[in-house]
């Protein structure tokens, strides 16, 4: 008797189950699932849908299809299944960060993300059943807006002390023996440990490749001890994590102030455990309702005010200057490369860059920091349009909004939106499709 072919989905809800069920079992047998054509072909539709950039071998999605996305997949599941398969080196590219400093991104060719994609596919379900309520970095139905909110609340529920950490290049400095030994907790397939061993050595002696699909999964397991650590003072402690982003919040109480310095001190042992160490010159303990006090976290600044209108105190909590800056010189670097282009397909570029920064950052007090955007970023489009039509000024009189927002298709929705409470901590129901 043959069985029927389980679908991915309801494989990966399965074993999503069985992990919820039983936290001690080992899996095994998983290897065969990620070679599968299936878990390949999911995993190559999610690369193709971010359309990331191409590796060190210059392969991108159009030179596949053109040449035929069949063969493709059906020589990386040979090489899978003879155990010829070898990761190719990264391309490195290196993001400014501010203060001089840089993020380095490692980028995996095709070939590469369509693997580290099918292990993801399958070790997902195992390590989502284990993962900590407090963490929120890369996970299915869970949001920066999330962690920011649960933050807000603590910060209502006066738990005003505050342990804002920074931890010292963490995706660089995480030990492989540590991460593979976590990961062996629940997964005894030795071809599935020699494989995430594989992409992890490609990398170097040691981190985990930022820019790769198995990162950010490698990334929360790494620190999943931590979580649950914490997790133990929950009530009179509020702990949220967004990968290497951290923050506790406890009463500005002597109780308070000795559970927060127990707290960093736990997070310097969990992080020492794995290789990583605390950026002690980032790293703080603060009282927020001190006067002047505030903390950054996801890219907001966190502050404790009193408003002006009913006389209540509030968290409040607003972009960071350097967040307004970085989108508003991108636009212009964007539009200085665009001369060439027609109005509205220049527009659509800078729509591409605004969109999102304004999506991520309309929560909490950022109205004020949303308009600021939005006047420059019209100015900008108006001088670059007043530029192609050899002609000075801004155009206010020329082009009306009604030509900037409606002919020339500029993305104009800048309004603050209230964040649903009800979803913050917690856990979405069974295993989010990922295609």
């Amino acid at each position: 008797m043959i069985k029927p072919t389980i679908d991915l989905q309801e494989l990966r809800e399965r074993i999503g189950q069985r992990a919820k069920s039983a936290p001690t079992h080992k899996f095994w047998g998983m290897y065969v699932h990620i070679v599968k054509r299936t878990t390949l072909e999911a995993a190559y539709l999610v690369a193709k849908r971010q359309n990331g950039a191409p590796g060190c071998d210059g392969e991108t999605f159009a030179q596949i299809e053109a040449a035929g996305r069949e063969e493709f997949l059906r020589d990386i599941a040979a090489e899978l299944c003879k155990g010829t398969y070898q990761p190719r080196p990264y391309r490195r590219r290196e993001i400014p960060k501010g203060g001089g400093r840089v993020r380095t991104i490692s980028i995996p060719v095709i070939r590469d993300r369509v693997v580290q994609g099918a292990i993801r596919l399958i070790l997902e379900p195992i390590f989502e059943a284990d993962f900590s309520d407090s963490s929120y970095g890369a996970r299915p139905g869970r949001s920066a807006h999330q962690a920011t909110e649960l933050v807000r609340q603590g910060l209502h529920q006066r738990k005003h002390r505050v342990v804002d950490v920074d931890l010292s290049r963490y995706f660089d400095c995480i030990r492989h023996d540590r991460i593979l030994a976590k990961v062996g907790r629940r997964v005894q397939d030795k071809l599935v440990l020699a494989l995430v061993k594989q992409f992890l050595k490609s990398g170097g002696r040691r981190g985990i490749p930022q820019g790769s699909p198995l990162s950010p999964l490698l990334a929360n397991l790494a620190l999943n001890d931590l979580d649950h650590a914490l997790d133990r003072g929950k009530g009179f402690l509020t702990y949220v994590r967004y990968l290497d982003d951290m923050v506790v919040l406890v009463p500005n109480s002597e109780k308070g102030r000795r559970w927060a310095d127990r707290a960093l001190e736990r997070i310097r042992e969990e992080a020492e455990a794995i290789g990583v160490s605390i950026n002690t010159d980032k790293t703080r303990v603060l009282s927020i309702s001190e006067a002047g006090a505030k903390f950054v976290f996801l890219g907001f600044v966190f502050r404790w005010k009193r408003s002006p209108r009913t006389g209540r105190w509030y968290a409040h909590l607003v972009p960071r200057p350097e967040k307004v800056t970085d989108v508003l010189r991108r636009v212009r670097n964007t539009l200085a490369h665009s001369r060439h282009l027609r109005m509205r397909d220049a527009v659509e570029e800078v729509n591409g860059i605004v969109r999102g920064w304004a999506n991520y950052f309309r929560v909490g007090n950022s109205g004020h920091a949303l308009q600021k955007v939005k006047y420059h970023v019209e100015r900008k489009v108006r001088r670059f349009a007043a530029r192609k039509s050899k002609r000075g000024g801004f155009g206010w009189k020329r082009w009306s909004s009604e030509v900037v927002y409606g002919a020339w298709g500029l993305y104009g929705d800048y309004q603050v939106r209230y964040f649903n409470r009800a979803k913050v901590g917690t856990q979405p129901p069974g295993i989010i499709n990922p295609l």
